[in-house]
């Protein structure tokens, strides 16, 4: 009989679930990154994000830049072991993009959406702590 709660096995389960929760941002941030750098105000106002009507347009395109590269941060300097530090600071990134994006949208009484603020924080958060202190990833 083999134990399964600490060594190996435990952190490999931490591990998986960690990838999993890194590549969900990565997908959700690179998506909405792209649109962001990609599409027209317009056409990001009808996609419902109607902020990008109401405020620079540089902005909208400095966060899709910023949204895109912490995506490859979430997922590059771990896949390759090579300044594997830098994942957690992308998710450390990605939480503040989040209290900003609730201040923005409860200002514009956008309540609905930070349901989903908080899911993309608390899984940020979970990989800051998770890649520091749980399953953090070893340099090359």
């Amino acid at each position: 009989m083999t134990d399964t709660t600490n060594g190996a096995t435990g952190r490999n389960g931490w591990n998986i679930g960690l990838w999993l929760a890194q590549a969900l941002l990565a997908l959700m941030y690179g998506f909405a990154g792209f649109n962001k750098l990609t599409q027209s105000m317009e056409a990001l106002g009808a996609m419902g994000m109607s902020y990008a009507l109401d405020y620079p347009e540089m902005l909208t395109r400095f966060i899709g830049t910023v949204e895109v590269l912490g995506a490859i941060g979430l997922i590059l300097p771990a896949l390759t072991r090579i300044l594997p530090r830098l994942t957690p600071l992308a998710a450390v990134g990605f939480s503040v993009i989040q209290v900003l994006a609730m201040g923005v949208h409860i200002s514009r009484a956008e309540f609905s959406v930070l349901p989903m603020n908080l899911v993309l924080l608390a899984l940020s958060l979970f990989i800051v702590w998770g890649r520091t202190k749980k399953a953090p990833i070893s340099p090359r």
